[in-house]
């Protein structure tokens, strides 16, 4: 359990390594023939279910203070790989796995025991791959080789499984053709075939018609790589801010491929002070007004945005709740429960929620063992009346353990101007 004093903040804040490339840059290095560093390692809990997937699957590694050695390209894989409560872990380690003529099950822990898998199953199917499930559910056992050609697969849940596919096909002999239909969050695919490049293996992408040629025969190559800060947990940081005084994160790339990265101008869009600078953000207060904003294609902004409508000034909407369904949480549920116990008035309408500005009072609330759900409601307790206790806050591990370390460094001290 985690109480969050409100008061003013006033603090500089060094964003966290993005989790999502760093998962991308673990998987190329086990792929790679030789030795990989990767810089600037955050050791959330999905971070280390990829380490513990390379593992499974032949890699040797090192975790040393602020990197991660990787001996990669030698892959001799166990039975079974851990994905731990990893969606990314489990859905783009399927395709991997499948690359080997060896029964791999993949394996869930906790909330990812109940989030489908049916997708990446049916596509695999259909790419010569012999797959078992739970009924759609985890755990998933594949067994390949994974075959090249035109590959289809259903991108209305997730991008996930398609970073899979990016990542596998290029070591299976002939040419292949991803086709992914209905594809949502197609940023993170630029986030994954950037990482590619970077390990030396290339991808033509249609984003037009959602189709990827990618080349067989082709080879990862080893090398340094270090991770760029996290947008998805600088997002809530930079909500401090606009609410609760003044807040700068630095190690952001304003061109990354992120999607989160949307925050910016969302903030600006609502009033907050927002400014620039090489590799850094700052969000100050400001005479917030509602916002509309679709984050069909940045879903994990949906939380530390339905906080920020709750400081904003008449009603705002955001759409593309439909992509909550199946995260850690029903989070579009959960967040009117957080929210609407502080005193928020949320309500989801088909594939919005709509939340009309309101003071925040004081309340214990439940994380609903979500992470983004218990940072969003540790960011309201800072802008509400009496502060806010939540329950299990521990969850923040999965993507931000330092989260409420770096939340308390950027409040304002007596006395500092």
């Amino acid at each position: 359990m985690r109480f969050i004093k409100p008061g003013p903040v006033d603090g500089i804040c060094r964003a966290p390594a993005s989790k999502s490339e760093m998962q991308r840059a673990i998987a190329a290095a086990a792929l790679a023939r030789g030795r990989s560093e990767i810089l600037s390692f955050s050791p959330c809990a999905d971070s280390r279910a990829a380490l513990s997937a390379v593992e499974a699957l032949g890699a040797s590694l090192r975790v040393l203070d602020d990197r991660v050695v990787i001996d990669g390209g030698e892959l001799r894989p166990a039975g079974s790989i851990d994905c731990g409560e990893s969606g990314l872990c489990l859905r783009m380690f399927a395709p991997i796995a499948s690359l080997f003529d060896k029964e791999i099950t993949l394996t869930a822990r906790g909330s990812l025991v109940n989030r489908p898998v049916s997708m990446v199953e049916i596509a695999l199917r259909k790419a010569g791959v012999q797959c078992r499930s739970r009924g759609g559910y985890p755990p998933l056992s594949v067994r390949g080789p994974l075959a090249g050609g035109t590959i289809t697969l259903d991108g209305s849940l997730s991008s996930q499984p398609a970073t899979g596919f990016l990542l596998a096909l290029p070591l299976v002999r002939a040419d292949s053709d991803l086709v992914v239909h209905d594809l949502r969050s197609s940023p993170y695919l630029r986030l994954t075939m950037a990482v590619m490049a970077a390990f030396g293996v290339a991808v033509e992408a249609d984003f037009d018609r959602n189709r990827f040629s990618v080349p067989g025969g082709q080879a990862y190559r080893p090398r340094v790589f270090e991770a760029e800060g996290d947008w998805s947990a600088a997002s809530f940081l930079l909500t401090v801010g606009a609410i609760a005084g003044r807040v700068t994160i630095k190690g952001l790339n304003l061109e990354s491929p992120q999607p989160d990265k949307a925050i910016v101008q969302v903030l600006r869009n609502c009033g907050a002070g927002v400014s620039t600078a090489p590799g850094e953000v700052t969000s100050s207060q400001g005479s917030l007004r509602a916002f509309d904003f679709d984050a069909t294609d940045s879903p994990d902004l949906i939380p530390p945005l339905s906080v920020l409508a709750c400081f904003c000034q008449g009603r705002s909407r955001i759409q593309g709740t439909d992509r909550l369904l199946h995260k850690e949480s029903n989070r579009a549920e959960a967040l009117c429960d957080v929210l609407g116990s502080m005193g928020g008035r949320l309500s989801a309408d088909g594939n919005f929620l709509e939340i009309t500005g309101s003071k925040l009072r004081g309340a214990t609330v439940s994380s609903h063992q979500d992470h983004r759900i218990a940072m969003a409601a540790a960011v309201a307790g800072l802008g509400s009346s009496e502060g806010v206790e939540i329950v299990q806050a521990g969850c923040v591990d999965k993507s931000y353990p330092a989260f409420f370390d770096d939340l308390e460094g950027l409040r304002k001290r007596e006395g500092v101007s």
